[in-house]
């Protein structure tokens, strides 16, 4: 029997052990999970409902606790586990209020006596989940699934293990069927072999987009729907005509939310000439009053990177950077002592060919473009693999919006303000950051059977 640790990232030392499932054990709550399917499938949306207040309900009532558990496990700083927490809560409120709306059956004119689309539940769902938001990447997919009336399974990342335990916990307090919603205690290696079981009808991914690659790869040879929420690297662009001071403090923001680590963290800071050298300044200095240190103090608001690989390969594309020409203007040198830090770090003069411009950077490291105007800005900004979030700032609001929403390669763009995810609007990417769309109307229907009904 395999086993492995959780380790707190911010002095290095072991959490807790953990046994991975056998291949019996796993097919055996797949099993469970296809049987609950059957009856939860048949409750109404009124009875989901309330199961899904009382999730929302906890989630509240525990969310220091809750955040304190992110902190331990991944690093996350605890005010914005509180704040992870709170959403969770959100989401789960706003399916329990909308799920039977947004699945009422749709009825089509047509010559016969009535014709409609209903929107019928899939079965077991398999996610497959990632350590950066461990409550959130979960529940913004565990809500609609299960308000859709599915069964859900969930791979998390081995880091965030007791978090994934804890979630399965949370919805079995609120009153959910045993099986309706399952936290395997497994590895990577199981993953082809959940997919590919009969009983599983759908797969939703967050993760890296080579991981991305490998999941749809294996789903589409068993013909299974999948969404992908993968990689990221954001571009904001910042015009002439920008309140440059709201500017910076939103682009210190949107960079170290979650110490960085995050698909839809600000990445790439694409900047006009005519301001490019204030900007720099004013960001350096933003960047330069943020604390890091211990994430369970609240004061600090940068925590360690999650685990010590992270860290190592944020710290060689820096180098790699800095190596091809780009300045090194903050940071960019690992901390002596325990746990897996990484200072804010900024680089200025960045351009194609160096990895801070081409690559990801999953961790508080900021990248300055130079652009010679805005036509050149939003060529840079689509010079990318990736197509998540975008955002640009400019005081002229129509010209903004004209931009973000004709010119930017991006499945969420915004004006004036980071990029967020909200449980209102769908969210997801193009391009290289994946496909389908998670949240609001839109996600519900993600892993629905849309099924004609015609009556002659």
């Amino acid at each position: 029997m395999n086993s492995f640790f959780t380790i707190n990232p911010t002095n290095g030392e072991k959490i807790k052990e953990y046994n991975e499932f056998s291949l019996s054990y796993l097919d055996e709550l797949l099993f469970l999970a296809h049987k609950t399917f059957k009856s939860w499938r048949e409750t109404t949306f009124t009875y989901r409902a309330e199961l899904m207040k009382k999730v929302s309900a906890i989630l509240i009532e525990r969310k220091e606790e809750l955040a304190r558990l992110m902190a331990l496990e991944m690093g996350k700083p605890i005010i914005q586990g509180i704040a992870e927490a709170e959403k969770c809560a959100w989401v789960c409120d706003y399916y329990a209020e909308n799920a039977e709306k947004f699945l009422a059956d749709e009825y089509i004119p047509t010559q016969m006596t009535k014709s409609y689309a209903a929107f019928i539940p899939l079965g077991v769902i398999f996610a497959i989940m990632p350590w950066n938001f461990p409550f959130w990447q979960v529940f913004r997919f565990a809500a609609p699934a299960l308000m859709a009336g599915n069964t859900a399974v969930l791979k998390h990342a081995r880091n965030t293990m007791g978090c994934a335990l804890e979630i399965e916990k949370i919805f079995r307090k609120a009153g959910f069927p045993d099986g309706a919603f399952i936290s395997l205690v497994i590895g990577s290696d199981f993953v082809p072999k959940v997919i590919a079981h009969p009983l599983v009808k759908a797969v939703t991914l967050t993760g890296s987009t080579p991981v991305g690659s490998k999941v749809a790869e294996k789903s589409g040879s068993k013909i299974k729907k999948t969404v992908l929420e993968l990689g990221g690297s954001d571009p904001y662009i910042i015009l002439a005509d920008a309140n440059l001071e709201k500017a910076v403090e939103t682009c210190v923001v949107a960079r170290l939310i979650n110490s960085g680590q995050s698909c839809i963290s600000a990445k790439r800071f694409i900047v006009v000439r005519e301001i490019y050298n204030e900007f720099i300044h004013l960001f350096t200095e933003g960047m330069k009053s943020v604390k890091m240190g211990d994430p369970l103090d609240k004061d600090n608001l940068v925590g360690p990177q999650a685990r010590k690989d992270l860290q190592e390969t944020l710290h060689y594309q820096v180098i790699q950077s800095k190596e091809k020409g780009a300045k090194l203007l903050l940071g960019g040198e690992i901390p002596k002592g325990k746990g897996f830090f990484y200072p804010p770090t900024v680089l200025s003069d960045v351009y194609k060919g160096m990895a801070a411009y081409d690559e990801e950077t999953f961790g508080p490291v900021a990248a300055i473009i130079p652009a010679n105007n805005e036509q050149q800005a939003i060529e840079i900004a689509n010079d990318n693999i990736y197509g998540l979030g975008a955002a640009i700032f400019t005081e002229d609001l129509e010209k903004g919006e004209w931009i973000a929403r004709n010119k930017l390669d991006a499945g969420c763009c915004f004006v004036n303000d980071y990029v967020k995810s909200d449980p209102r609007l769908p969210f997801g990417g193009i391009k290289q950051s994946g496909y389908g769309r998670e949240l609001s109307a839109y996600g519900i229907k993600e892993f629905v059977n849309i099924k004609t009904v015609v009556v002659k």
